[in-house]
């Protein structure tokens, strides 16, 4: 059995004036500084929350 796909998150945008879903969004996925970066599972609850704040992080795979 594999391990699960992992991605790194990089919040790389403040969430100031920034609306309030957008700011949950950011702190539920462990960030809440520009240049912050998180390894999470690639899960389609995650990609849905990427999705959600895609111009305030970048996304990259972890090998």
């Amino acid at each position: 059995m594999s391990a699960a796909k992992k991605i790194k998150i990089t919040q790389i945008r403040s969430v100031i004036e920034q609306r309030e879903n957008a700011k949950r969004t950011i702190r539920a996925l462990g960030l809440g500084r520009p240049n912050y970066s998180v390894i999470k599972n690639d899960t389609p609850q995650i990609r849905g929350m990427i999705n959600a704040v895609r111009h305030l992080v970048r996304v990259e795979d972890v090998k």
